[in-house]
């Protein structure tokens, strides 16, 4: 009989770098359980390419789960107040940060991974996202990881959990090749913080400023259908 695959956790925005992230633990045989929230965005059409992208790629299971992190606000995300910036990356954390959001995601990652007795949880962090938001740097993946250990049942065994980041050190260009090579269809993905009913892109964004630059640079057509073109 046929080795059962492993199960693991993916964290599943419904954008490119998450997108590509499931690609890759496809590739390595995981059976693989799609984790997106619900938490209060103004971009919740994003959660409509989630569950495209679960669905196209064949996952284990996808679950949405609802977070009300709108209730706390401080985010251009989470607070309608706030406007979204559409002047390019400044210096500093972006008022698009929402507070403890990986911290969040990652707990209830953790829960389901003890419930499934997956030992790998899997999020899209990278490069460009952690000079901005601190919940994306190296040290906060290796910091939760090492909580994982000592806070978890899983861990208790010595069975894990490991959090991986495996398009950290890649920047938009080189994610967009890797995916690419993995047969990811961009088209089904959005990265917009302010999406149209219509699932177009504002094309003024910080993280639509990134993905059009990443296309660019990568020489990749870029599918994106963006507001006014």
């Amino acid at each position: 009989m046929p080795t059962p695959a492993i199960p693991a956790i993916v964290l599943l925005s419904g954008g490119l770098d998450s997108a590509t992230v499931l690609a890759l633990m496809r590739r390595d045989g995981f059976a693989v359980h799609a984790l997106s929230f619900d938490y209060g965005q103004r971009h919740k059409e994003e959660l409509r390419y989630a569950a495209l992208l679960a669905q196209s790629m064949g996952v284990a299971s996808h679950r949405v789960v609802p977070i009300d992190l709108a209730a706390f606000g401080g985010s251009a995300l989470t607070d309608p107040q706030l406007s979204v910036p559409e002047t390019g990356l400044a210096p500093g954390i972006p008022i698009t940060y929402v507070p403890a959001r990986n911290t969040v995601f990652l707990s209830l990652a953790l829960a389901l991974a003890e419930v499934l007795g997956a030992r790998d949880i899997f999020l899209g962090v990278n490069s460009q996202d952690y000079s901005g938001y601190p919940d994306c740097r190296p040290e906060f993946v290796q910091a939760f990881e090492a909580l994982a250990q000592v806070a978890t049942r899983l861990g208790d065994a010595a069975r894990g959990p490991r959090i991986h980041a495996p398009l950290q050190f890649l920047n938009k260009s080189e994610i967009i090749r890797l995916g690419t090579s993995l047969g990811v269809d961009y088209g089904m993905t959005r990265s917009c913080y302010q999406l149209d009913a219509e699932g177009r892109s504002c094309g003024r964004c910080d993280s639509c400023r990134l993905r059009r630059e990443g296309f660019q640079k990568a020489g990749i057509a870029d599918p994106t259908p963006y507001q006014g073109s």
